[in-house]
């Protein structure tokens, strides 16, 4: 079965603790928001470390680098069967910040021959944990408490 490798990037504010989600890009995501939210995260290359994974396809599907030491966070399995394996550093969001993220092609709309282009992420912001609880595709909620719980001791 497939496996993903990502990290979740964190900050601590005075309301407490929030992380990064990315919106998934493309028609199918279009209208999708509670439950379709991720981790930046994607498929390690033949040979590549996951971790190496993570931290490379952070960068480009968000467009920042990973500054700081990882944390891990495990791994879950998807309700797809998809292993997502993920780490966490704390980082800040630059001024004016934008999603800069690379692109696939696909099909649409399907069986029209038409081939487009779409971001991967077509857009990441910060969320407070409760709203982040809410967002994110609920097999990686998971990743929310093991985050909040290494931080809390």
């Amino acid at each position: 079965m497939a496996s993903s490798a990502g990290v979740l990037m964190f900050r601590r504010t005075a309301r407490g603790l929030e992380v990064l989600l990315a919106h998934p890009g493309g028609p199918y995501f279009t209208r999708k928001d509670a439950g379709g939210w991720t981790i930046p995260k994607g498929e390690p290359d033949p040979g590549e470390a996951l971790e190496a994974a993570a931290a490379r396809e952070f960068t480009e599907e968000v467009g920042l680098p990973v500054a700081g030491p990882l944390l891990p966070l495990g791994e879950v399995r998807q309700k797809g069967g998809k292993t997502v394996h993920a780490w966490a550093f704390e980082g800040e969001l630059p001024p004016g910040f934008t999603v800069a993220s690379n692109t696939f092609e696909m099909e649409w709309p399907p069986k029209s021959g038409s081939r487009r282009q779409f971001a991967e992420i077509d857009r990441a912001e910060m969320f407070p944990m409760d709203v982040a609880r809410e967002k994110v595709n609920p097999a990686q909620a998971i990743f929310l408490d093991r985050l909040a719980a290494m931080l809390a001791k």
